[in-house]
């Protein structure tokens, strides 16, 4: 049998809710321990400057 790794991370597809990640961390076998949150940004066509074009959420998921 394959050993799973205790911890392991879980980004919110772009198409799916928070409840879908959350039930596939389930159907896995792990439960959610921490949420991030982690800013998206792209370079601007006109400027230099970083433009932020969205947020990506990660769950950390802990073996039950």
């Amino acid at each position: 049998m394959e050993k799973k790794p205790k911890k392991k991370k879980f980004e919110v597809h772009e198409n799916e809710s928070l409840s879908d990640c959350l039930k596939r961390m389930d159907d896995e076998g792990y439960m959610p321990v921490r949420r991030r949150e982690e800013p998206v940004f792209r370079e601007g066509k006109g400027s230099k400057q970083p433009q932020l074009c969205g947020q990506k959420i990660v769950f950390e998921g802990k073996l039950k």
